[in-house]
């Protein structure tokens, strides 16, 4: 009778042991994901085959009501499926593929008031996110969230490209690859060379009403660390409640990350209308103010006059530009407006600016201006003048907002990547939306994805972009950053790094300047995406240049996107098909060493001759001694061949192929 006892206590005991894991998989079947509760603490672990891609990881929270971990149960499991296609209204692809298993995991405590967790589990071929899920419950309504104790906890120390959180100014310090063990707390997205097949990006989807999320290292293991508000709170919530996914894209190639859209595919479905959207290239009244040459402010070098903005205006309608930016039109740019950002007026121009018309002189020429919002961080300024600003560019014609928030605390009180700046950042992009106005925001929050569902939020900056090259003092973006962005930065979403620069003289930093060939500017209109792409050198320095051409025939809105060769941070190749006709572009890129590549057209279609116009380095050309030199040659070519291109030191090239007649 004893051993009777004791042999269903066994089974009972090996039940409830089963019923305390389980496991999803990828549709492929070659990603699989375990999630259960060991001693009351809620886990999950990622493994490739038989090859472990993160070791048991815990999960759970610290609230101010207590600790919302090491005290669970399992509730029970949930399992759905979803295979779709979506279209993007712009993007660089057309149709995006959605297919994944979900594993949602229902957790209770065990012990005191009980409280309900749900983690929900996505496993696509390319990667896995997960989310929380705080369901509404008598013991869990208003809460705040002290800490995410949500880990990554990796099997090796490998390589990984961050940029540091601490001491980092709007995401944009240079990114550095170390092992991981070595590193500080670090933003994400992160990048990690695991092994020669396997390659790691860690970052989040859909962040809203959240903090960002950073990630300290301790040994090999990576804990979340999310950007607090000035008391300490990491967020305010109120059940019903989701966090942001947390995401791991994985790879057996490094452009594997590039061609993923699992961050995409863990946003919400489009929520306006995209009649009115659009892509294009733009021109600007932006670059001379950093080399000196016009100022922001009022004053007899001031660059935002109407005489200025109509020469630029007849520039962009002559090349093909479909906008021009202009920076320092609006009252408030005088004196320190960096301290005092509360001054800047969003409807009212500085006296030498005609703002209507010049607005009606770029209908006529089919021109529209980009306005400029440079907020100086006053982000309670900017709300208070949102809906009357934005009806104005609405009347006008105007359809994009650049805005901007040189300031190291919003409202001088709130860090920008906390909760405050991401509910700041949401209301103006679905303000914007309302008045159908599309935004391209520097100094923000870094992008989770949120373009899927309004995607008139088109590019955010977030990194060191090109403005480093007029005015840093360490003389410029080194060689291999454009090569690094598309691994790194480029995984969370379209960036406006601002190429395009033709004249490499600095008058007013004189060492500093882009750390790159003529040839390698070009090929930043394909490597670096966004869909509206800015050429950012003064229109002085386009004239009579030939590279121009280049731009002016590149688009910004892609049917297919393809990596063709790679390695993080030393050089990269990509093709993209126009969405709009027949013609592909190939951009390729190398870091200070030079180097000769081979591009197999194999993407092309079959039996077809095409004719390939060629923007590459030509005989002599460095970045360190003479940048200039471009060879500009035409040949047929056809999906059987392949393109042999010599590189010079941070050198690159630009290919245009269209169909022969």
């Amino acid at each position: 009778m004893k051993k009777t006892i004791l042999l269903l206590i066994t089974i009972l005991s090996l039940s409830a042991t089963a019923k305390s894991v389980e496991t999803v998989s990828s549709p492929d079947g070659k990603l699989t994901l375990s999630a259960g509760v060991r001693q009351g603490q809620a886990y999950y672990q990622l493994s490739r085959g038989s090859e472990p891609v993160i070791n048991p990881s815990n999960l759970g929270f610290q609230l101010s009501q207590g600790l919302l971990s090491g005290n669970f149960r399992i509730v029970g499991f949930q399992r759905d499926t979803k295979n779709e296609t979506w279209e993007q209204p712009w993007g660089e692809e057309r149709f995006v593929r959605n297919h994944y298993n979900e594993l949602r995991m229902r957790l209770q405590e065990k012990k005191g008031l009980k409280r309900l967790l749900n983690v929900v589990f996505r496993v696509f071929d390319d990667g896995i996110g997960f989310r929380y899920e705080f369901p509404l419950q008598p013991h869990l309504k208003q809460f705040e969230i002290m800490d995410e104790l949500t880990e990554f906890n990796l099997p090796w120390d490998a390589q990984m490209w961050s940029q540091p959180t601490n001491g980092t100014v709007y995401y944009e310090a240079l990114y550095t690859k170390t092992p991981v063990s070595r590193k500080d707390t670090v933003s994400t997205p992160v990048t990690i060379e695991a092994k020669p097949n396997l390659y790691l990006a860690i970052h989040e989807a859909n962040l809203t009403d959240y903090a960002s999320l950073n990630l300290t290292p301790r040994g090999t293991k990576l804990l979340t660390a999310l950007t607090p508000w000035q008391s300490g709170v990491k967020v305010y919530a109120q059940a019903p409640f989701v966090s942001p996914w947390r995401t791991i894209i994985v790879g057996s190639k490094p452009g594997d990350l590039i061609a993923s859209r699992l961050i995409l595919n863990l946003n919400e479905p489009c929520r306006i209308d995209t009649s009115w959207l659009d892509t294009g290239r733009y021109i600007g009244i932006w670059w001379g103010m950093h080399m000196n040459d016009y100022t922001w402010a009022q004053g007899p070098k001031h660059g935002a006059t109407t005489e200025m903005t109509r020469r630029y205006i007849d520039f962009a309608a002559q090349h093909g530009f479909r906008g021009v930016l202009v920076e320092g039109w609006n009252e408030g740019w005088d004196g320190d407006w960096t301290r005092i950002g509360n001054h800047f007026k969003f409807t009212k121009p500085y006296p030498d600016y005609d703002l209507e018309g010049l607005c009606r002189y770029a209908a006529s020429k089919g021109v529209r201006l980009i306005a400029h919002n440079e907020t100086g961080g006053s982000a309670t300024n900017y709300e208070q003048q949102l809906d009357a600003a934005f009806a104005l560019y609405q009347r006008l014609g105007i359809n994009s907002v650049k805005t901007g928030y040189v300031n190291m605390m919003l409202d001088g009180k709130e860090t920008q990547h906390s909760q405050y700046g991401i509910r700041h950042y949401r209301k103006v992009v679905e303000t914007a939306a309302k008045y159908h106005l599309m935004i391209v925001n520097h100094e923000g929050a870094m992008p989770t994805g949120l373009r899927r569902t309004y995607p008139n939020l088109v590019a955010t900056e977030d990194m060191r972009g090109q403005e480093y090259n007029a005015w840093s003092q360490d003389g410029g973006n080194p060689p291999y950053h454009e090569v690094l962005l598309p691994f790194t930065r480029g995984l969370a979403g379209p960036m406006d790094y601002t190429p395009g620069i033709f004249n490499f003289t600095n008058k007013a930093v004189p060492a500093t300047h882009p750390q790159s060939t003529l040839a390698k500017q070009l090929s930043l209109y394909v490597l670096l995406y966004t869909p509206w792409q800015m050429a950012a050198d003064e229109i002085e320095n386009y004239e009579y240049q030939p590279a121009l051409s280049f731009i002016e025939s590149c688009p910004t809105n892609w049917a297919v996107s393809k990596v063709i060769d790679a390695q993080i941070g030393r050089y990269l190749v990509m093709a993209r098909k126009d969405r709009d006709s027949d013609r592909w572009f190939v951009g390729g890129a190398t870091d200070s060493e030079a180097r000769t590549l081979t591009i197999p057209l194999d993407f092309l279609d079959t039996n077809t001759v095409y004719r390939a116009v060629i923007y590459q380095d030509g005989p002599g050309a460095d970045y360190r001694t003479n940048p200039y030199p471009m060879t500009i040659l035409q040949q047929d070519v056809s999906s059987t061949g392949s393109l042999h291109i010599n590189l010079a030191p941070s050198g690159g090239f630009a290919i245009r192929i269209e169909k022969k007649d």
